[in-house]
C-alpha cells in the first residue's frame, strides 16, 4: 500500500469512518442500482483499510465496514418492522441498529484473524490471496450461523458484470473469491511500484481470472429435457394489511380463482407464497381445494400454490408449516425448511412475544420442515421448490436444484414495501438459475413476478405493485452444472488450505 493510503486508514476514528463508507458501497453494485465496479472498490478500500493494524484495531475496523454495509443494505428491514410491525418509528429505527451492529460482528471476527494470525510481512501475492480465501469463508458462515443471513454478498453484482460465467462453476461464492482476490491484489500495487519491485506476478495473477471468464459467460452446462412448458404466474397484488384479515379470506380466494379462469392456457399454473390465507384443511372443507383441483384437471394443468398447513409428527403432536401443494397434473407437498427469525418463527419468544406487535405477527409459529422431502412434480417433472427466504441460501438451493428439471420459488415481498428489498431478492433468484443452469419461475404477492433462464436472464416480468397475469414459456432441462455436481467442496478445500499455510508461515515468522 501507498504512503498516502497508508496515512488515511491509520489506526483510529478517520480510517473507521471510511471503511464503513466503504461497507455502504456494496448496496450501490447490488440490485437494483447494478453497479458492479462499486463491488471492487468497496473490497479494494476495505482490504487498504487493514494494513498493518493490530488485532484488536482491525477487530474494530472490520465491525465498522460490516455496519456500512449491513446499514445501507438492509434498511429495508424497517419497512417490516414500522409499517407492518406496529412498532413506533424511534423504536423501529432503535431495533435496526441492534440488528445492525449484531450482524456487523460476522467482519469483526475475520479482520481480528487477519491482524492476528493469517497477514504476513512483505507477502502481497500470499496475502491477497489469504485474503479471499478468509472472505469467502466468512460469506458462508454468515450463511449458516444461527440459520444464516446470507445476504448482500459482493458475488451477486457479477450477474451484470464479467465474472459470471463462474457461477456454475463455484456458485456466488466463487465470484466473490475472485473479487476479494482481485480486489486485494489491485489494493497492493500502488505499493509495489513505489517500492521499486517488479509486479508481474500480482498483475497475472489479477489478469488471469477475469480473462479466463470470457468463454465461460455463454457456456451452457445443462441440455433440455423434453418438451417446453407453457407457464402463468398470478400476482394478486394483496396488500399486507388485509392478508390475513379474517374477513377478506373469500375475497382473495375469489381473486386468484378469477384471474387463473381467465388466464391463457397452460401447462403450470403458479400462486404466490401463502395464496390461500388459510390452512390446507381449512380451504379443503371450504370446498375451495376439491373446486381448483377440477379446474386444473380440465384444463391440464399443474397448480402451484402456497398454503399453510398443519400435520402431526411420529409423536402425534400437531405442527403448522409454511407449505406449497401441487393440485391437477402434478402432486406433491413441500414444507419450507428456511424460516425467516421473527417472521415465521421468534427467537427467544418466551421473552419477546407481547412486548410489541412485530413479534405478534401472523404466522410467526412455524415448525421447520423435514430435510429429506421428495420434490414435487409437475407433468411428469421434478420441481425445486423455494418458498421466500429458501431461494438466497446457495447450497441448500443447490442441492434441491441437482434433484429437478425446473425451479420455482414463491413469495410474499409485500413485507417489504417500495424499499429495494424484493429487487434484492429477486437478483438472488436470478444467481440460483444460474447456478444451476435451470429455468426458474417466481411468483410473488406484488413483485416481482418473473420468468428467469438458465443464464439468470429475466425473459418475462410483470409490473410490481399491480394484479398481473403473467405468462410465457420455460424449458425443463437436465444434467448438472459443475456446482450442482460438487456443491462448494473443492472451493472449500482451497480455501482451507489457503488458510492453513498462511497460518503457519505466521506462526513460523512469529517463532
Amino acid at each position: 500500500m501507498s504512503v498516502s493510503m497508508h496515512r488515511i486508514f491509520r489506526p483510529g476514528w478517520p480510517g473507521n469512518l471510511l471503511a464503513l463508507l466503504a461497507g455502504t458501497l456494496t448496496t450501490p453494485a447490488l440490485a437494483p442500482f447494478d453497479c458492479w465496479p462499486l463491488a471492487l472498490l468497496s473490497l479494494a478500500l476495505y482490504y487498504a483499510s487493514l494494513h498493518d493494524l493490530a488485532p484488536r484495531q482491525a477487530l474494530q475496523r472490520g465491525w465498522c465496514f460490516g455496519f456500512g454495509l449491513y446499514g445501507a443494505g438492509t434498511s429495508w428491514i424497517y419497512v417490516s418492522i414500522q409499517q407492518f410491525g406496529g412498532a413506533p418509528a424511534w423504536l423501529a429505527a432503535l431495533l435496526i441498529l441492534a440488528f445492525v451492529a449484531a450482524v456487523a460482528l460476522f467482519f469483526a471476527l475475520p479482520a481480528w484473524l487477519w491482524a492476528r494470525w493469517l497477514r504476513l510481512a512483505q507477502a502481497p501475492c500470499s496475502n491477497a490471496l489469504t485474503f479471499a480465501a478468509l472472505w469467502t469463508a466468512q460469506d458462508a458462515f454468515r450463511g449458516w450461523f444461527l440459520t444464516g443471513f446470507p445476504w448482500l454478498y459482493q458475488g451477486y453484482s457479477q450477474l451484470e458484470g464479467p465474472l459470471r460465467g463462474y457461477a456454475p462453476l463455484g456458485g456466488v461464492w466463487l465470484i466473490g473469491f475472485i473479487l476479494a482476490l482481485s480486489a486485494a491484489l489491485l489494493a497492493s500495487l500502488p505499493g509495489l511500484c513505489q517500492r521499486g519491485r517488479r509486479p508481474g506476478v500480482a498483475l497475472v495473477l489479477l489478469a488471469a481470472p477475469w480473462l479466463a471468464a470470457l468463454p465461460l459467460n455463454d457456456r451452457s452446462w445443462t441440455q433440455p429435457a423434453g418438451e417446453t412448458l407453457k407457464v402463468v404466474a398470478i400476482q394478486g397484488n394483496i396488500s399486507q394489511s388485509l392478508k390475513w384479515d379474517p374477513q377478506q379470506q373469500l375475497r382473495q380466494l375469489a381473486l386468484y380463482r378469477d384471474l387463473s379462469v381467465a388466464s391463457p392456457q397452460a401447462d403450470l399454473l403458479v400462486w404466490p407464497e401463502t395464496a390461500i390465507p388459510m390452512l390446507k384443511d381449512q380451504a379443503a372443507r371450504l370446498g375451495f381445494l376439491p373446486l381448483l383441483e377440477r379446474f386444473a384437471r380440465s384444463r391440464h394443468t399443474a397448480l402451484v400454490t402456497g398454503l399453510p398447513l398443519r400435520q402431526p409428527d411420529a409423536a402425534g403432536e400437531l405442527h403448522y408449516y409454511n407449505a406449497l401443494t401441487v393440485l391437477g397434473e402434478g402432486q406433491g407437498d413441500y414444507l419450507k425448511q428456511k424460516l425467516v427469525p421473527f417472521g415465521e418463527y421468534v427467537p427467544l419468544q418466551d421473552l419477546l412475544r407481547g412486548l410489541i406487535d412485530f413479534f405478534n405477527l401472523p404466522m410467526s409459529d412455524f415448525a421447520r420442515g423435514p430435510d429429506d422431502q421428495p420434490l414435487p412434480e409437475a407433468h411428469g417433472y421434478r420441481i425445486a421448490p423455494y418458498i421466500c427466504y429458501e431461494v438466497v441460501y446457495p447450497d441448500f438451493a443447490a442441492a434441491m436444484a441437482a434433484r429437478s428439471h425446473l425451479l420455482l420459488t414463491i413469495s410474499n415481498d409485500a413485507w417489504f414495501g417500495h424499499s429495494i428489498g424484493p429487487l434484492q431478492h429477486l437478483q438472488m433468484a436470478r444467481m440460483r438459475a444460474l447456478e444451476a443452469g435451470r429455468w426458474m419461475v417466481r411468483a410473488t404477492n406484488n413483485g416481482v413476478t418473473a420468468l428467469i433462464d438458465p443464464f439468470g436472464r429475466i425473459t418475462r416480468q410483470a409490473p410490481r405493485f399491480e394484479e398481473a397475469v403473467l405468462s410465457g414459456e420455460v424449458q425443463p432441462m437436465q444434467g448438472l452444472t459443475p456446482w450442482l455436481r460438487w456443491g462448494s467442496w473443492p472451493l472449500a478445500l482451497c480455501c482451507a488450505g489457503l488458510l492453513l499455510q498462511a497460518f503457519l508461515r505466521r506462526r513460523r515468522s512469529t517463532i
